[in-house]
């Protein structure tokens, strides 16, 4: 589970129900006319849903999934697998790489590595490879880009609740007693729409936006590695080219783990 993710969304409601019972009210009120609710969250993602694609919209699910799941590769366990399967290539050549590649578990890293064992020139590859992270950066944008949509969306149909419920308002002003909770019922659909938008829409969609860009650096390091590994480089120079990829503080790290697997050989 993506702790950011979920903790920021529930202290997200946490303070909205906190400031609300500050200014003397009750959390019961949020959900005590759920026409608004309806109109803003169910508006928002039907408008949305015609702005997309029929097949992002049936991902809705598993794009919520991956937002508030974790799934975080170890760049520095593949750079070291990397390093030694270069040092293998060296002393028996690329040939000897075919067994260990059908076993990887990453599709990208046994598809490159398999093109490398069976000659594809590196500009083939290259191309291959960066055609696959271009496609991947086009479907991870339409997840993103149906909540950030989403949130757009949201406060105007929240405006569009208000608006009809003004209208319901103004036809019974003969009811006096009723007035006062009519308007504020009637200011709750733009509430819910500003709280939809800026609390769960933009929030999601930011999330995907950065797990994409992490997905496309990693995709991008192992891309440099399988065309290194391709071209004999020297393992340790590998791992250094490898690490520019990461954090400093992640190098630093690497740098310690490389060094006590060479004390030990």
């Amino acid at each position: 589970m993506d702790i950011a993710t979920v903790g920021g969304l529930i202290l997200a409601v946490v303070v909205v129900v906190t400031v609300l019972i500050l200014d003397g009210g009750s959390p019961a009120e949020l959900i005590a006319h759920p026409s608004a609710i309806l109109l803003t969250l169910g508006g928002s993602l039907v408008a949305t849903a015609i702005t997309v694609p029929l097949e992002v919209t049936m991902r809705l699910p598993a794009l919520i999934k991956v937002a508030a799941f974790q799934k975080k590769e170890n760049p520095q366990e593949i750079i070291e697998m990397m390093a030694v399967m270069a040092d293998k290539a060296r002393r028996e050549g690329l040939l000897a790489l075919e067994e260990e590649a059908r076993k990887l578990e990453d599709p990208f890293l046994r598809k490159g590595i398999m093109m490398v064992v069976d000659g594809v020139e590196p500009a083939q590859v290259r191309t291959i490879l960066e055609l696959e992270i271009h496609n991947m950066e086009g479907r991870h944008a339409q997840g993103y880009g149906f909540f950030n949509a989403a949130g757009g969306f949201s406060p105007t149909f929240g405006i569009i609740g208000t608006v009809m419920g003004l209208i319901s308002v103004l036809k019974n002003l003969s009811d006096p007693d009723s007035l006062a909770k009519s308007i504020a019922a009637a200011f709750l659909a733009t509430l819910w729409g500003l709280i939809s938008a800026n609390l769960l829409f933009l929030p999601l969609g930011g999330k995907l936006l950065s797990k994409s860009h992490e997905e496309v650096v990693f995709r991008r390091m192992l891309l440099e590695g399988i065309l290194s590994l391709q071209a004999g480089e020297n393992p340790r120079l590998i791992r250094d080219k490898l690490n520019v990829f990461l954090a400093p503080k992640a190098r630093a790290e690497e740098g310690k783990a490389g060094a006590k697997a060479e004390a030990k050989a």
